[in-house]
């Protein structure tokens, strides 16, 4: 944003414009340069200039001969060129700037070369607090029924105008005037019509004294001849003009619009005053008054102004550029009147934290005319944040339910959960402010009318568990397929250690859910989790909490027994140190252990040893795959492993490997492990595990599907080893083999994981 010292002393004097043939604009894409760039191009000048991002209206005058880059650069530049920019643009970061500094060329405002291409025309200069972009479409509209075929130049594009500017061959020229950051001092006006006026914009002005100065300068260029409309239904009107002279001024209110019969198309109170200001400015210049009333109530309205966006049966979203509480109140009163009775959803943005800190006090009571308001952070243009100025300080002063979504890429997810939550008919969802909220609403129909059914299996990852990991992703893919789902697959690890994430993951082209598919570090430890949580994605599975415990087998080891169920007795070091192992040794007793990772699957990196001898090399083993080792007692017993599905232990299934220790090779080879289900067990051990296994999963905080793996030791029980959060999916795998035992096929398993998932997330919203 401009700063006074700037708006002084930082640019050239507007007269130097017409030393200019090349003209080069920064953002040529927005509304008000768009028209400034149109109006050169009409007038036969070379038109250039950047811009973040292509556009139709971009498109529309690279149609008419102007050249655009997208990005902003400076390189285009050209020593024949002046630069033309807006008030958004920072001097001291803008490679265009520097670029015009190097070759020393002419920078301008925007204001100025508006000013500069008015000079031939007499202006009608609409200015005030709010209400200057809708009176200037007004007014515009009035002359063009009128006959007067003016020029229009306003500040937001106007469909029924084609574009921001409409270019008329009269004398007249109706411009939008604006009094942020003095803009009106490069206008010429011959007729100004004041809407309104309160203090704002005070991050440039600082005082409402120094707005009203700025103002008043301005009103005291009117010409002998010239004339003054003013509001005289507004305080801050009367105030200024009872500190000034200024030529005879005619004044308007709430009531003129009813003298003229008509009934306008625009809701709101506060557009019939509009609507008044904008016949009295016309008639003023010359037009028929019946004629310049019919114009002004066929006005449709400008972009951003009570734009109605989406329009059905099951909703309605309207777009608004209102950011101010005065604004804000007129605004929702004009939806109310337009949709009496049905429920009202507001999404706002405050615009600027100075802004938002002068009128802070206003904004709750005016958002309460709503049924729901939803908040997200401020718009902050070029301004640092202030301490203690948060878009969380309107929440708190607000009575209606409300929600602060802080990214506002989640709105459109939150009013759609909102409207389904409560179950509401026909709502009215209002996209509002000054900021890129403007996103909100096609981002909110999209959402709304988004098909589902996609899912997502996440698999591979980086862990030694990998090649597992690969047929796990390939055995749940071709489930979830075979019953109907639209199903992709993705190696998460891969997609971004190589840049190529899927941008498909993010807004309406979503999936419904990500089915993981992986195991072992960076994806049974919560590191995936947390992935699928900041993108707010539904996924199967325990959360980042339950994972990350779930996979530290000592820490699990400390939560189960602190919850009173049976565990080996252990500990862990973090390196082959022999005092360590030692200690641990002695506290575990006897000469046969059982060493492996802490924090890897349950068969890598294992070792089973006898003799305190071994131990050394095993801890070296296992500390080759993670930073940590567990050293356990070696227990003689049954292996057994009882798969949980939400809170419902499944069969044990008995696990006897063919070299007497389920190692990896045990795990995964085929035909290396004899598997039985139900296990073999005398009814109270086989009770015990159950109980473990359901107390073990919800101790931990687990959801969907896990496998705690046990040693059922004669006269001791069952003794949990491990709660695995994301069981094997391979064919060989214990709890597909458990779940069909159980009369849960392979498909209906994979399909009960993914539907837990998504119903368990869906409460979270």
């Amino acid at each position: 944003m401009r700063r006074p010292e700037e708006v002084l002393n930082a640019f050239a004097p507007r007269a130097h414009l017409g030393e200019h043939t090349s003209f080069f604009l920064v953002g040529i894409g927005g509304a008000g340069m768009s028209g400034i760039a149109q109006m050169l191009l009409d007038r036969g000048f070379r038109v250039r200039g950047t811009d973040a991002q292509d556009s139709p209206v971009i498109q529309e005058l690279e149609s008419r001969g102007a050249r655009v880059w997208i990005g902003h650069t400076g390189a285009p530049i050209e020593t024949e060129d002046a630069l033309i920019i807006t008030d958004a643009v920072d001097l001291d970061n803008s490679p265009e700037v520097l670029r015009a500094r190097q070759l020393d060329l002419d920078v301008f405002r925007r204001s100025q070369a508006l000013g500069w291409l008015l000079q031939s025309h007499r202006v009608i200069a609409i200015t005030g607090t709010h209400g200057k972009t809708t009176v200037t479409g007004m007014t515009g509209a009035a002359l063009i029924a009128a006959g007067l075929d003016p020029l229009v130049v306003v500040g937001a594009t106007v469909p029924e105008f084609g574009g921001a500017v409409a270019e008329g061959q009269g004398d007249w020229a109706v411009v939008e005037a604006c009094e942020a950051y003095d803009s009106l001092r490069d206008i010429d006006p011959f007729m100004v019509i004041l809407t309104n006026l309160e203090p704002d914009h005070l991050d440039y002005h600082g005082t409402w004294e120094n707005l009203k100065l700025a103002v008043g300068r301005f009103l005291a260029r009117i010409p002998t001849g010239g004339r003054l409309i003013a509001n005289g239904d507004d305080a801050g009107i009367r105030e200024l003009l009872a500190e000034i002279t200024v030529p005879e001024v005619e004044w308007t209110g709430a009531a003129t619009w009813s003298t003229t019969g008509h009934e306008l198309n625009l809701p709101g109170a506060h557009n019939v005053t509009n609507a008044g200001e904008a016949w009295r400015g016309a008639v003023a210049a010359g037009a028929d008054p019946q004629r310049a009333a019919a114009g002004i109530a066929q006005f449709g309205g400008a972009e951003r102004r009570l734009e109605v966006i989406h329009d059905d049966e099951s909703v309605t979203v309207i777009d608004d550029y209102a950011h101010h509480p005065c604004e804000i109140a007129a605004s929702l009163q004009a939806v109310r009147s337009r949709c009496p009775g049905r429920p009202l959803i507001v999404v706002f943005q405050p615009h600027l934290y100075s802004r938002t800190r002068d009128v802070l006090p206003g904004f709750a009571p005016a958002l309460d005319a709503a049924d729901w308001v939803i908040l997200t952070d401020i718009y902050p243009a070029r301004e640092a944040p202030i301490p203690g100025i948060s878009a969380a300080r309107i929440a708190e002063g607000l009575t209606r339910p409300h929600r602060y979504v802080p990214s506002r890429h989640l709105l459109a997810r939150e009013v759609k959960a909102l409207i389904r939550r409560e179950r509401l008919e026909r709502p009215v969802v209002v996209g509002m402010g000054a900021g890129n909220i403007a996103d909100f609403a096609p981002a909110f129909i999209e959402e709304w009318t988004r098909a589902s059914g996609r899912l997502v299996v996440a698999f591979g990852g980086d862990s030694s568990e990998r090649e597992v990991s690969l047929h796990s992703g390939d055995a749940m893919a071709a489930a979830l397929r075979s019953v109907g789902h639209e199903v992709s697959k993705v190696d998460v690890s891969d997609a971004l250690l190589t840049g190529q994430f899927p941008r498909d993951w993010v807004g309406a082209t979503r999936p419904d859910c990500i089915v993981l598919a992986v195991h072992g570090t960076h994806a049974e430890d919560g590191a995936i989790q947390g992935l699928c949580e900041l993108l707010h994605l539904p996924y199967t599975g325990s959360n980042i909490t339950a994972s990350a415990l779930a996979l530290d087998k000592q820490l699990t080891k400390t939560i189960l027994a602190g919850a009173g169920l049976p565990v080996p007795k252990g500990g862990r070091v973090a390196s082959p140190d022999a005092v360590q192992i030692a200690a641990i040794a002695d506290s575990i007793g006897g000469d046969r252990f059982v060493v492996k990772p802490n924090a890897q699957g349950s068969t890598v990196g294992l070792t089973f040893v006898s003799g305190r001898g071994g131990l050394a090399d095993a801890v070296a083993r296992a500390l080759a795959y993670d930073a940590e080792a567990l050293i356990e007692e070696w227990l003689d017993g049954v292996e057994i492993s009882v798969p949980v599905l939400g809170n419902r232990a499944l069969p044990a299934v008995e696990i006897l490997p063919a070299n007497g220790r389920y190692d990896f090779a045990s795990k995964y080879e085929v035909g290396a492990t004899t598997e039985i289900c139900p296990a073999r067990l005398n009814p109270e051990d086989s009770a015990r595990a159950a109980e473990i296994a359901v107390s073990a999963h919800r101790v931990l905080g687990c959801a969907g599907a896990t496998r705690t793996d046990f040693i059922v030791v004669q006269g001791r029980g069952p003794v949990a080893l491990e709660v695995n959060t994301l069981p094997g999916m391979t064919s060989t795998s214990l709890l597909p083999r458990s779940a069909d035992v159980a009369g849960l096929s392979f498909a209906d398993l994979c399909e009960w994981i993914v539907r837990d998932a998504q119903e368990r997330h869906a409460a979270r919203t």
